[in-house]
């Protein structure tokens, strides 16, 4: 979440004069994440979630994510809910950019993850996974191993500026995922960005997962591998195999991983290092004058992906291969 695209009072106002939610009481940005403008709006019907789409997701591309959140909301996972205009309409303009209102959801991301917040998550993925198996609506995964190389060609030399010989080592690492990457294994409906802070706690109990605008069509046991990344390492970038043990466990218990599943998830795990990390690199590189965003270091991600070279079974993340 950011704030890109700065809106008026008036404009909100008037926005919001389209729903059956109340008048306006305070409309305040949200600044963190790299994607979207975010406002926390509340009116005298309640707390809401404002949000402007950016140039990144594609417009084409909305209602999809319209559509897969009230699917997962209507098979009782916890999510934002977009909320429809009087026309019946979720998706409408303000100040030149698609936008949406959806429901707020109450709780914090932890800000100190420990085994049973990823315990939870575990068990919130696979039921969010579980859930989508009979959502029709497809959505090609366009951060994938095919976008990757285009990604890396956008920065130029740009990672060498960030450190020397990364651009090399990452042209090296790409050559081995292009050629490695998996790809008959279960797929379905995948988040593609749980990180901590789209995921909400109340107390130790999991109570929602928000912004699914990277949502789409893809292997699922991927979207583990995003979450072994995001999860279970330290902030001295220490894997912690505690914590990838409660996650995986949880899992798997809800949902059974295939062998196949497993016995790829250290390349799928240097495929979702390779994808933060390219990410990042992009925006380190390109952040857009005015943005009140903070970019990520990209070499943290660097480090990740340096462990996961190292892993050869699942045995190195908990389970017994």
């Amino acid at each position: 979440m950011a704030v890109y695209t700065e809106v008026t009072d008036e404009e909100v106002s008037a926005f919001v004069a389209e729903y059956d939610i109340g008048a306006v009481v305070a409309c305040k940005g949200i600044a963190e994440g790299v994607e979207n403008s975010n406002y926390l709006l509340v009116t005298t019907g309640g707390r809401f979630i404002l949000t402007l789409y950016e140039k990144r997701v594609a417009e084409g591309d909305l209602p999809f994510f319209v559509a897969l959140m009230e699917h997962l909301a209507s098979n009782g996972i916890r999510c934002p809910l977009p909320i429809s205009a009087r026309d019946g309409q979720t998706l409408r303009r303000l100040a030149g950019r698609p936008a949406a209102i959806v429901t707020f959801l109450d709780g914090m991301w932890p800000r100190r993850i420990q085994p049973v917040h990823c315990h939870e998550l575990g068990h919130g993925l696979a039921a969010m996974h579980l859930a989508g198996r009979d959502f029709s609506m497809v959505r090609a995964n366009d951060l994938s191993v095919a976008g990757w190389r285009p990604l890396f060609e956008a920065c130029g030399d740009g990672a060498d500026s960030v450190s020397p010989g990364l651009g090399a080592a990452l042209a090296a690492e790409l050559d081995v995922l292009e050629a490695a990457w998996p790809r008959d294994l279960p797929a379905g409906v995948i988040h593609a960005d749980l990180f901590p802070d789209n995921v909400f706690f109340r107390d130790s109990e999991l109570s929602g997962l928000i912004d699914f605008y990277f949502a789409c069509t893809d292997l699922l046991a991927y979207d583990i591998a995003v979450c072994l990344n995001a999860w279970c390492f330290e902030t001295d970038g220490a894997f912690n195999i505690t914590k990838a043990r409660a996650l995986l466990s949880a899992y798997t218990a809800a949902r059974p991983v295939s062998a196949a599943e497993l016995a790829v998830l250290p390349m799928l795990a240097r495929g979702a290092a390779i994808r933060f990390l390219l990410t990042r690199l992009y925006d380190w590189l390109n952040v857009p004058d005015g943005a009140l965003v903070r970019p990520k270091d990209p070499l943290e991600y660097w480090k990740k992906l340096r462990f996961h070279q190292q892993v050869s079974t699942v045995a190195a993340y908990g389970l017994d291969p």
